[in-house]
């Protein structure tokens, strides 16, 4: 083989491995990549079907459950709420009426299967996501309130 050939060869061997390293690399960020989802956006079905993906908003007040180590609970934001079922010891700031993320995969019944649930550290804290979400959730609630009244206003009677 002439040295010109063992040197394509060679930049070949090393464009192949890279990119083969390049493409493991990507594949283990993709698996591990797990995103933020809310209770409206799981009603409008944006979430991923069978990926796992954190699911945020507030413990809706009389909704826990337990029963034995498996506990169950509503997680709201103010516009929808989703059934979360969990399996485990729950944080001890866990609380109703508190804000909640919880990670794990929607179930085909609809209720999200939590194998992680995280609560919120201080009375101040709240994670920026559900923060947002719940700000949304209000503004399209307040938007159909006022289409509601608006409505009943021009109403004949």
């Amino acid at each position: 083989m002439k040295p010109r050939h063992k040197r394509v060869a060679l930049v070949v061997g090393l464009l192949a491995s890279v990119g083969a390293a390049a493409a493991l690399v990507l594949n283990a960020f993709n698996s591990n990549l797990v995103f933020f989802y809310t209770p409206s956006q799981i009603a409008l079905h944006q979430v991923p079907q069978g990926r796992t993906f954190r699911l945020g908003g507030l413990v809706q007040t009389g909704t826990v459950v337990r029963n034995g180590v498996t506990v169950r609970f509503l997680v709201t934001d103010t516009a929808q709420t989703v059934p979360v079922r969990f399996k485990g010891v729950l944080p001890d700031l866990f609380k109703e009426g508190k804000g909640v993320v919880a990670q794990g995969t929607l179930g085909p019944d609809g209720v999200f299967v939590a194998s992680e649930v995280l609560a919120k550290h201080d009375e101040n804290y709240m994670p920026p996501e559900a923060a947002d979400a719940i700000a949304k959730a209000n503004q399209v609630r307040d938007r159909m309130a006022g289409r509601i009244t608006a409505d009943a206003q021009g109403a004949p009677q």
